[in-house]
């Protein structure tokens, strides 16, 4: 199996490969998951959901591209495969974060306490409008 990938790296289907757009455009592309994939780490409150949904969006119409372009372009599809995933999942931590409650729950403050504390403060607002009118 290595003997036929060394005879094949000295060919000139091979010098064709990687002097050809079928590689290099994919290997600059790999800088999108790979970005994603070291974002996974990171705080919530820095996630763009539309950044991030027109990225899943992208690498899937692309996907399909690279999937019936002829010849077939595995490295393109797996390079948008995995940034398509890696978006996925970025979206998901992005609706949890802002709509399911992970915010409140990172910030250690549920829906209660923030609305007495608002109450609080109209209150306070309320009064000392009085004190002003008087």
């Amino acid at each position: 199996m290595a003997s036929t990938f060394f005879t094949w790296l000295r060919s000139p289907a091979a010098r064709e490969y990687f002097f050809s757009t079928h590689f290099w455009g994919p290997v600059a592309n790999w800088g999108l998951p790979l970005a994603a994939l070291a974002d996974l780490d990171k705080d919530e409150e820095f996630i763009s959901g539309t950044m991030t949904t027109a990225l899943a969006s992208y690498s899937l119409v692309f996907m399909r591209f690279a999937w019936r372009v002829q010849p077939r372009n595995y490295l393109l599809f797996a390079c948008h495969a995995t940034n398509a995933a890696a978006q996925g999942v970025q979206d998901a931590r992005f609706v949890n974060y802002w709509y399911n409650g992970g915010r409140e729950k990172k910030l250690g403050v549920s829906i209660q306490d923030a609305a007495g504390q608002a109450t609080g403060k109209v209150t306070e607002a309320i009064k000392a409008a009085e004190n002003l009118k008087k």
